[in-house]
């Protein structure tokens, strides 16, 4: 078994449905049989929604101190970070790529013979990383309007202050029709508070929580 460092904090909620999803994926019978965890919980890394200065230095010694923690593996349960991915990479342990394995994930659920076409709710910088790794697998991104990604962000940003109730929910599932019916024909979750407003039976076509993905894939590695 492998420790796997975990930078988190982005947001705090998000990194802890995150934990509870690795816990669950897990295949243990006893303590013992989970993974081992070191975190850095950091809600102080600079806003990643602004592009702002120190967001990359900070995630870098984010690694560094995971890496001097003992950690053999990191991951990041934040999309939009992953912007600093190479900030990430310096410390010089694998980094499992949540944008990577996503995209990987949906592609292999779109149906035979259907549209290549997959939806993307995230951040403007996360869905700039999903357009650009789905483009380089062949795929068409289907992502929303302006005012659908402004609307999108301000959810985020409700979620972050604790508002997970019925009209966020609601106001999530009408974006994610609205790329359905724009043709997609499975939808990306690329945005870790998502899974805190809407489920696989929310919508018509499969949804790729990047969330779960990347807890899979930790286990995979780490188990």
């Amino acid at each position: 078994m492998k420790t796997l460092g975990i930078l988190g904090g982005m947001g705090p909620a998000a990194t802890v449905a995150f934990l509870d999803r690795l816990l669950a994926l897990t295949p243990a019978r006893e303590d013992e049989d989970h993974i081992r965890v070191v975190m850095d919980m950091n809600p102080r890394v600079p806003n990643r929604h602004r592009d702002p200065p120190g967001a990359k230095e900070e995630l870098a010694a984010m690694a560094a101190r995971l890496k001097v923690m003992g950690a053999e593996t990191l991951a990041m349960p934040c999309n939009t970070a992953h912007a600093h991915a190479d900030a990430i990479r310096a410390a010089g342990l694998p980094f499992l790529d949540m944008i990577a394995l996503t995209a990987a994930e949906a592609a292999g659920q779109l149906a035979d013979g259907g549209p290549r076409r997959i939806g993307v709710l995230a951040t403007p910088g996360g869905q700039d990383l999903y357009v650009a790794e789905l483009e380089r697998r062949g795929l068409t991104p289907v992502v929303p309007e302006v005012g659908g990604r402004r609307a999108f962000l301000d959810l985020v940003f409700q979620v972050k202050a604790g508002d997970v109730g019925p009209e966020r929910r609601a106001e999530m599932r009408v974006l994610a029709q609205a790329l359905i019916d724009d043709g997609a024909g499975a939808l990306i979750a690329g945005c870790t508070e998502i899974p805190l407003l809407m489920g696989p039976a929310d919508v018509a076509v499969p949804l790729i929580d990047s969330a779960e993905t990347l807890a899979r894939a930790c286990v995979r590695e780490c188990a």
